[in-house]
């Protein structure tokens, strides 16, 4: 069964959009209150600019269908975006914890917080619903490179309610020296979250597979229609990008006709892909009593190895291939 990738450039536009609307009204809260958390928001605002863009990128290839230079389409260029935005958060980290060093070693005062404080506001309301969008179509269409935007945009949030917090403290209190510790502490939380965005991105670009509890349905599904002739083992799964896959072996008896056997597994396919619309599924056909269908029982699923080979039937087949 052959699943097409979904075109989600529309939501890369969006989250482009958010991001020049955030920078314009965070340099403006920067320039009339000359606070440094506010800078600093309004730099990890240009780095989601630019993450955005990569985004783009990214869905753009992995939207185009399989070709003869790519089999399996482009969907893993969606990693290469979320590990880019890793990155780009670590820049922006690093960034922040540069500026809140420097004024804290030369402090000064800020001035029109309010306006500052209602400016940054509304560029955090703009964030923060772009962000929710971004997380949900993530879930939905299984997008590593919306969630790692949505979670690139909602850390600017969290961002952005240190930085208010910490100047809206200042004003309270006076305390200027409030102001750098807060960008601080914001930039160390970020470099948390692009550490996490690159362990997903790496994860993915290693062939990850499919959950232990899809590995349990898939296997709910296999046992279903698992009887003295008919076995499955070898199943594996791979995620890429939005798209996922799967592998398993089926094993029946050699005197079935082509016909039988074809039409039995592509019952069992589709029962899967009813269970799991959009996963790609390749069922291969094997002999129950040819020892050589054993051949690859080591292969394995989910750190689990198949239990087909340990079953009665399985071990005579083996002991007289022994003999």
């Amino acid at each position: 069964m052959i699943v097409t990738a979904t075109n989600l450039t529309k939501y890369a536009w969006l989250s482009i959009a958010a991001a020049v609307a955030t920078i314009a009204l965070k340099t403006g809260a920067w320039w009339v209150t000359g606070s440094v958390g506010l800078l600093s928001d309004a730099a990890e605002s240009v780095v989601n600019l630019v993450a955005a863009i990569v985004a783009l990128i990214a869905l753009s290839l992995a939207a185009k269908p399989a070709d003869k230079a790519f089999h399996y389409g482009r969907t893993k260029a969606e990693y290469f975006a979320a590990g880019t935005e890793g990155v780009m958060i670590f820049v922006a980290a690093v960034i922040i914890i540069l500026a809140a060093v420097e004024r804290m070693l030369s402090p000064r005062d800020i001035e029109a917080v309010g306006v500052g404080l209602l400016i940054s506001l509304i560029a955090s309301l703009v964030n923060g619903g772009v962000a929710l969008v971004l997380l949900r179509a993530g879930r939905t269409h299984n997008s590593v490179t919306l969630r790692a935007d949505g979670k690139h945009l909602m850390t600017d949030v969290v961002t952005s309610a240190g930085v208010l917090v910490g100047v809206g403290l200042v004003w309270i209190t006076g305390w200027a020296w409030l102001d750098p510790l807060v960008a601080l502490l914001v930039g160390l939380n970020i470099l948390w979250t692009g550490w996490k965005l690159l362990g997903e991105s790496s994860r993915g670009l290693l062939d990850e597979s499919m959950s232990k509890e899809d590995h349990a349905r898939i296997r709910a599904i296999l046992d279903r229609h698992t009887s003295p002739s008919v076995r499955f083992h070898a199943l594996r799964t791979r995620i890429s990008g939005s798209r996922s896959f799967l592998e398993f072996h089926m094993l029946v008896p050699g005197t079935w006709t082509i016909q039988r056997g074809h039409d039995a597994l592509e019952d069992i396919v589709d029962e899967i892909v009813e269970e799991f619309p959009g996963l790609q599924v390749l069922g291969h056909l094997e002999p129950i009593e040819d020892p050589r269908s054993y051949q690859d029982i080591e292969l394995w699923s989910r750190g689990e190895r198949s239990t087909s080979g340990t079953d009665p039937a399985t071990r005579d087949v083996l002991a007289n291939w022994a003999e």
